[in-house]
């Protein structure tokens, strides 16, 4: 049964269909990746206090986080949040055919989960549940955090450990759907598994001792780029592990390692060898335990490249993130809002484009272009039933998301809406384009923004209203942390670093040039250099 609070957020979000439209347009088009997204936390931090909230910026010392607040009076503090990074490589334009962004090269950041409309369909719903606690004179507060590098699971383990998500009643987490069966329901039992990633830096200080000799205490210069330095610190650490990385764990349940190389000095120099090279490795395990075995082998990896070639090097944290933990009650909740609002339908416009995108990617255009289950909802008992199907009995985590940090200070729910997704006709494979610009036309992206801000809205309202069933998550919540937080078998946070804000993240630079990718846009065909 709807309320006459949830009916009035209802309304809001009837008025507030442009606008969030528009919204999401704009964080799509900024683009912005891990540790970098400027435009976009200014964007929210600006919009936040015209809305009558009190902004931390830069909470937990990452400049592109925030921590808001508003409060109506003594009552409930619910907790929701937006993630608003893109992902290098992605750059796509908001059109049915591959093309980046004006301006840009295919090589620049660009939404593919999309964290755009995640971002605000949790904002619409904030704002949403702020106006409805208003007009009907419903006590309680709001707390909506600014999550930066979801990618690399970076700000939520720093705000955890920071005391960010203390003190709430219940915590809710949205994201667009990305795999089946976890597509318009929420989830119950398996949640995201835990994740570290750190960067490994070699540095070669003293490459000139590689040949030092007592006949040639000057080694010509031409012979000097002989001796091993960073680059080769980081190329033996690269294939030893790879060469390593299909024995560190067991092949089922879905664990991932990769790497990314992020730094080599001296790119431009001559007759040196690199004096720095940086790798970053990202581990999701279902385990802590994992987690730290296959972090090991990396650690002896690393030491053993260091040391064939005359190299040290530095280990720095990015990310050590917790398992989830489930609480039925939240998504009860959370399914029942999601029931009573129905899953997005896509119109016969948002069709068409789609059918475009289909040719245009080299597929057959269909009458129903969107998979079907886009538009049909799962009951969270018969997602996790589908997903148990391929996992061994013993894991009880599986995937990667590090709204897992939350669940350990808080009742959590874990909402997911569909986002538009093509069928594959014969088993076609889409390329990646033909997704992200699904994610950044209004007409196809709208109807999961709408679907997602009314059901965190609703979820909000319900936990908010009904104290039987907030009681309910808290007791639950602590039943399985066995006491609480900090009961027998709760996990404290495994931040111990500071945030890694500092390392050379992709970025958009400003240059004599004009606005540009870290790596320069190329010039268009037919100019001349």
């Amino acid at each position: 049964m709807i309320t006459s609070a949830q009916e009035t957020a209802l309304a809001f979000l009837d008025q507030a269909r442009p606008s969030l439209s528009a919204w999401t347009r704009t964080i799509f088009d900024f683009g912005e990746t891990a540790w970098r997204e400027y435009e976009s936390s200014a964007w929210y931090i600006d919009l936040l206090r015209k809305e009558g909230f009190e902004v931390e910026a830069g909470s937990g010392g990452m400049p592109t986080a925030f921590a808001a607040r508003w409060t109506n009076g003594p009552g409930p503090t619910i907790g929701m949040f937006a993630e608003y990074d893109a992902v290098p490589g992605n750059c796509q334009d908001a059109a049915t055919v591959k093309r980046p962004r004006p301006g840009l090269s295919e090589h620049a950041g660009g939404h593919t989960d999309p964290h755009s409309g995640l971002g605000i369909a949790s904002l619409g719903a904030l704002l949403a549940t702020k106006a409805a606690m208003q007009q009907r004179g419903i006590k309680g507060t709001l707390r909506f955090t600014g999550e930066p590098a979801e990618k690399v699971r970076g700000s939520k383990p720093i705000h955890a450990a920071k005391g960010y998500y203390d003190g709430l009643d219940g915590m809710i987490s949205f994201h667009p759907f990305y795999m089946l069966p976890l597509c318009n329901t929420v989830r119950w039992d398996t949640h995201c598994g835990a994740a570290y990633a750190m960067i490994y830096r070699f540095i070669c200080d003293q490459p000139e001792r590689w040949a030092r000799s007592d006949s040639a205490p000057i080694p010509q210069s031409h012979s000097a780029p002989r001796a091993p330095g960073a680059n080769d610190a980081l190329m033996m650490m690269y294939m030893s592990s790879k060469a390593l990385r299909d024995s560190m764990l067991p092949h089922q349940g879905g664990w991932s390692i990769s790497e990314a190389i992020l730094t080599a000095g001296q790119a431009t120099a001559d007759n040196l060898p690199a004096g720095l090279a940086e790798i970053q490795y990202m581990i999701r395990v279902p385990t802590i335990v994992m987690a730290e075995q296959a972090a090991a082998v990396l650690d002896r990896n690393a030491d053993a490249a260091a040391r064939m070639t005359g190299c040290r090097f530095e280990k720095h944290w990015v990310s050590k993130s917790r398992p989830g933990l489930a609480n039925h009650a939240m998504a009860t909740i959370a399914y029942e809002a999601l029931s009573a609002v129905g899953p997005p339908r896509w119109s016969d416009n948002a069709k068409a484009i789609a059918r475009e995108i289909q040719v245009n990617a080299g597929a057959q255009a269909l009458d129903e272009p969107f998979l079907a289950e886009c538009e049909r909802l799962i009951s969270p008992q018969e997602a996790e039933a589908i997903l148990r199907r391929d996992l061994p009995a013993w894991q009880t985590n599986s995937t990667s998301d590090d709204y897992t940090e939350m669940c350990w200070h808080a009742p959590t729910a874990r909402i997911y809406v569909a986002r538009p997704a093509l069928r594959g006709p014969g088993g076609f494979a889409y390329p990646s384009w033909a997704m992200n610009a699904l994610g950044g036309i209004p007409k196809t992206i709208d109807p999961m923004v709408d679907c997602a801000s009314r059901t965190v809205a609703l979820t909000a309202l319900r936990l908010i209203e009904d104290s039987a069933m907030r009681k309910e998550a808290r007791l639950e919540f602590v039943e399985r942390t066995g006491g609480g937080v900090g009961g027998k078998n709760w996990i404290a946070p495994l931040c111990d670093y500071a945030p890694p804000i500092d390392f050379r993240w992709p970025e958009y630079v400003t240059t004599p040039r004009g606005r540009d990718w870290w790596i320069p846009t190329p010039l268009n065909r037919g100019e001349q250099t």
